[in-house]
């Protein structure tokens, strides 16, 4: 599974990481963002893109998992 760190970002940054690791239409992808807004938008868009979402709370933040 394909990981991105977007800790430390803040929104739009972590959806347009997530949009620029799905342009090869992994079947898998995890994205590790710490902060409220960045959790709902990447959740937001994964659903839109077709991908089953899974929210894991984590260290410091949540690991968002994109699976198709």
């Amino acid at each position: 599974m394909k990981e991105i760190d977007c800790f430390g970002l803040s929104c739009p940054i972590p959806v347009v990481n997530t949009k620029k690791a799905l342009k090869d239409n992994p079947k898998e992808l995890a994205v590790l963002v710490d902060n409220v807004a960045a959790k709902e938008n990447v959740s937001r868009f994964g659903k839109a893109m077709g991908y089953n979402v899974e929210v894991l709370e984590i260290d410091g933040g949540w690991k968002i998992q994109l699976k198709k």
